[in-house]
């Protein structure tokens, strides 16, 4: 694994960490982490994606993780998708010819999509874990979260549950006493930004004609199945796959049975490279 930073779309400093196979890649996945989390959750699948033959770039989204920026803040949603199109200018700099898988997670789903609308002429396809399209509160709580983002952008008001990430509590307990992940909650703004993310895809999934591979835990109770479900129904491509886990929580490739999960993504991924 190898760690450094690089330029995000303002000039921001931004943590990376990648991995590359022993042979000649045979493509290139990006991964985007998703709310609470950061890139260095992603070594166990980094490491066996790099064993399978790809070439692995993950990201600490700008106030996440060793990547500057206010915690957990962000003023507009383009600077996420700005940050992504930096890291796959960056990837596809380093791998050339090769095409580039993107692997999201959760609130990172989100973010990957709305890059899709703009760059799908960049992926070769999009795998998207536990889609934050749809989340356990009211439409009127949302309301009222894009009405306080306007008076108090930086209060925090949305914290998730560690324990609904995964069954597995090693796993948990790694969250809770991660050091690189905040607990006061996620802004106002940020939380804002994302809900508005959401209504526009909810608009625009039919332009989304990339290969996409959906995949949801049953059991999540951060994110709701019924929004991967959405995507799925409403995307415009022609080759578009859901899969749902029965009793899996949220995070997929952190839970029990991730094992299963990633042979899954490797099987679908390679047989979509040409």
């Amino acid at each position: 694994m190898k760690q450094e930073t690089f330029e995000g779309n303002d000039g921001v400093k931004l943590f990376l960490r990648s991995w590359r196979p022993a042979q000649a890649p045979r493509a290139v996945v990006v991964i985007v982490h998703g709310f609470k989390a950061h890139s260095g959750l992603y070594e166990w699948t980094g490491a066996q994606l790099a064993e399978q033959g790809f070439a692995v770039y993950a990201l600490d989204l700008r106030g996440h993780g060793q990547s500057e920026g206010e915690r957990l803040y962000v003023e507009k949603f383009a600077d996420y998708t700005g940050d992504v199109h930096r890291l796959v200018g960056l990837a596809k700099s380093r791998e050339p010819g090769l095409p580039v898988f993107m692997l999201a997670h959760s609130a990172g789903g989100v973010i990957a999509c709305m890059y899709a609308l703009e760059h799908q002429q960049e992926l070769a396809g999009l795998v998207c874990e536990s889609f934050a399209h749809e989340v356990p509160a009211p439409d009127f709580a949302l309301a009222i979260l894009k009405g306080l983002s306007y008076i108090a952008p930086h209060a925090h008001v949305l914290k998730l549950d560690d324990d609904g990430f995964s069954r597995d509590p090693a796993f948990v307990a790694r969250m809770k006493a991660d050091p690189l992940i905040p607990r006061e909650g996620y802004p106002s703004q940020t939380v804002a930004e994302m809900v508005r993310a959401d209504e526009r895809l909810k608009q625009d999934f039919r332009l989304i004609t990339l290969p996409v591979f959906i995949l949801h835990g049953t059991e999540d109770r951060v994110t709701l199945p019924r929004g991967s479900q959405h995507f799925h129904d409403t995307a415009g491509s022609s080759d578009k796959t859901l899969k749902l886990y029965e009793g899996h929580f949220h995070d997929l490739l952190a839970d029990i049975g991730k094992e299963g999960v990633l042979a899954d993504i490797v099987a679908w991924i390679s047989a979509r490279i040409r």
